[in-house]
């Protein structure tokens, strides 16, 4: 009767561990076209505007084997220099979109943006397939930059709620959203998971100071 050596069921069993450590939390079948972003570039909520959150969202994909994909950061702006308005819901592309785990988190840009999307603390994850913690857990990171409001436009009127369209890391002010759907009391707004409060400023102290990390929400948009 033929038996293994010791030597090559241990080689057979590191290399079964290498793989198991190297291969992407999501599957080829069911690949992953939604995250939130595992840190912040640095800057708070300069993300080097909508183009910089792009890249970075861009290149988080790469960095787990996702980057085959499009990726856009769910991010509003409002009209500036005879730009206009861009709304976070028309980047995104068209949906379905599953986190890192497999999970739809929604099937269409009007089913992420309706009462029965799938989007939470528990399906939220970041592209390395991890949870962001929330409110209740020792740090609390469940802010998240949209800019938008709950339908994924980009809000009207004077006051800035992008930090200057996403180039702003100390004045201003941006409108976060809440991945864990929960808030300070049980009003419908405070639970919005793109549209809860404006933070203090732009800087990471102060995103850091309502309960956030700088963090936002990437999808694939094909």
């Amino acid at each position: 009767m033929h038996t293994s050596s010791p030597r090559l069921l241990l080689v057979c069993a590191c290399a079964t561990l290498l793989a198991a450590c190297t291969n992407p939390p999501w599957s080829e079948g069911d690949p992953m076209s939604f995250f939130v972003t595992s840190a912040n570039p640095g800057k708070g909520a300069d993300l080097g505007g909508l183009a910089g959150a792009d890249a970075y969202c861009q290149r988080l994909a790469d960095n787990v084997g996702a980057g085959r994909k499009t990726w856009r950061a769910y991010l509003s702006a409002t009209p500036a220099a005879g730009q206009p308005a861009v709304n976070a819901r028309d980047r995104i592309g068209p949906g379905p979109w599953v986190n890192a785990r497999g999970a739809v988190v929604a099937t269409s840009v009007d089913n992420l943006h309706g009462p029965h999307n799938n989007l939470n603390k528990q399906t939220a994850l970041t592209e390395k397939g991890e949870v962001i913690s929330g409110r209740g857990d020792p740090v609390n990171l469940h802010d998240m930059l949209t800019g938008a409001t709950d339908d994924g436009r980009a809000h009207t009127g004077a006051t800035d709620t992008t930090c200057g369209n996403w180039t702003s890391g100390g004045a201003g002010a941006a409108i976060v959203g809440h991945h864990d759907r929960i808030g300070l009391n049980e009003s419908a707004p405070m639970k919005s998971w793109n549209n809860s409060h404006p933070s203090r400023a732009c800087d990471m102290a102060s995103l850091k100071a309502t309960g956030g990390g700088g963090l936002f929400y990437c999808f694939a948009e094909k």
